[in-house]
């Protein structure tokens, strides 16, 4: 027992003496505020959708530059569905986006500690909760309330917000996206701990149109 005591102290004292260190590698952040980081997204977007070709392209001088630190302006919580990659929807670069990716855009506590990482550490201000039109996670919930393996967890998630639908009008696979959005948000915006920044930080929900390659900021 003792023993374990020791080797305990020696842990925590570790953690307490590296705390400083998680951030490290980044130069004090250079903050972009939400509603700028928003405009730069809507901007990205529009160019994704009117150009034959991405200008957001990695480069070799954009490695180089973010080789020692990153500094994202914004958090992009959003599906793992490989047609969907923020950095190209938005038209972005190396660097410029702090993505989490997940089947529903769901959120769990490495995702929150992820956020919350992201926030105190590399300057984000705004987060971004993107699904996506005709989402095989959601469609999954819909059609029904569990499914074998970890695909279940997901599945657990996602059935409140097709519960909250079921009686709406019209497409209850888009009301379901829909809801599903707003539920990942409202869940961000109570359980983020994130101090003195939360009043400088925005979560704003959008839907990605897989057809048109637009993204429709929600309300």
């Amino acid at each position: 027992m003792a023993i374990q005591s020791k080797y305990l102290a020696s842990g925590l004292a570790a953690l307490v003496l590296s705390g400083s260190a998680f951030g490290a590698g980044h130069d004090a952040a250079p903050v972009v505020d939400a509603e700028s980081a928003l405009a730069k997204l809507q901007d990205g977007n529009k160019r994704y959708t009117s150009n034959s070709v991405s200008s957001g392209k990695p480069t070799a001088k954009a490695r180089t530059a973010t080789a020692q630190g990153q500094h994202p302006f914004a958090i992009v919580v959003g599906c793992a569905d490989s047609r969907t990659s923020p950095e190209i929807v938005f038209d972005q670069n190396l660097g410029d986006l702090f993505v989490i990716r997940t089947a529903g855009n769901l959120v769990d506590d490495y995702a929150m500690g992820s956020i919350e990482y992201a926030v105190e550490h590399l300057g984000a201000r705004l987060i971004v909760v993107l699904g996506h039109e005709r989402c095989g996670a959601v469609k999954a919930a819909v059609g029904a309330a569990n499914a074998p393996g970890h695909v279940g967890s997901i599945v657990r998630d996602i059935r409140p917000a097709v519960n909250a639908v079921s009686k709406y009008p019209g497409d209850v696979l888009v009301n379901a996206i829909n809801e599903n959005v707003y539920r990942v948000a409202d869940k961000i915006c109570r359980k983020a701990v994130l101090g003195d920044k939360a009043p400088s930080v925005r979560v704003v929900r959008a839907v990605y149109d897989l057809d048109s390659g637009k993204v429709e900021f929600l309300k």
